[in-house]
């Protein structure tokens, strides 16, 4: 099971705001020990977004959602999460109640818009205005104002997804070289060291270089400190030992 990160909203998509919902949802996972596996960012449409919660379901993915949970008419992420299920949108009666005790008459005849869920839903408590978030089989909504939807996604993650939090998260070693021509040239040896191994993961990202830096590449070897350590000395030993390239630690056990 993986956990992903749905962001919706046209206005992302089209570069009138910029979000912030990433970089902080890495912070939260990161100190959980938890991994993200992909983003999806979706407009406010709702057949595109009922399709991505269905194909995701299907997965068996866990998914954190924010935005599209308002009572406007743009905001289609509760009808596209109904849809995805089958299931009809409810009036929630404590969802209701949660907005009726904060606003009192102003909460009729719009803002209890709100309290109206996919039909089974559970609620993901609001502490800044008490307008509830829902989850259902898996899926986690709360709103896209970063002030209300990171302290509801730290409730869900401690409460919800408990089962997900790693007292030892994978670690990633990283290092640099320059004096080769290009990725090509060691390609057999990343293959193999995923080979001989298993369970870390490693990326390579080159740089064509400039006036300040000449051509390099970065390595990164990630996965359970007791393979990723012994991986990444050995990865090292083997550029050392075999190619005439400059080596520079980025992060070394």
């Amino acid at each position: 099971m993986a956990l992903v990160l749905m962001i919706v909203g046209d206005e992302i998509l089209s570069g009138k705001r910029q979000d912030k919902h990433l970089s902080k949802v890495r912070e939260l996972l990161q100190a959980r020990g938890i991994e993200l596996a992909e983003v999806r960012i979706v407009g406010d449409d709702e057949e595109r977004i009922a399709q991505t919660v269905a194909q995701l379901q299907a997965r068996g993915d866990t998914v954190l959602s924010c935005g599209g949970i308002g009572a406007t008419p743009d905001d289609r992420t509760r009808q596209a999460v109904a849809r995805a299920f089958g299931v009809p949108v409810l009036r929630h009666a404590e969802g209701e109640a949660l907005i009726v005790n904060e606003y009192a008459e102003k909460a009729f005849p719009n803002r209890v818009l709100m309290a109206d869920f996919p039909a089974g839903a559970a609620l993901i408590p609001n502490p800044v205005n008490r307008v509830a978030g829902f989850s259902l089989n898996g899926v986690y909504c709360v709103p896209g104002f970063p002030e209300m939807a990171w302290p509801m996604l730290e409730w869900v993650l401690d409460t919800q997804l408990q089962h997900l939090h790693r007292a030892t998260p994978p670690v990633e070693y990283s290092l640099r070289i320059t004096g080769t021509s290009s990725e090509g040239d060691l390609l057999h040896l990343m293959e193999q060291v995923l080979r001989d191994f298993p369970g870390v993961s490693l990326s390579s990202l080159p740089g064509r270089g400039d006036a300040s830096r000449p051509r390099h590449i970065e390595f990164g070897i990630k996965g359970p400190a007791e393979i990723a350590a012994p991986a990444f000395l050995w990865f090292r030993e083997q550029l050392r030992i075999g190619y005439p390239v400059q080596i520079e630690d980025l992060k070394a056990p």
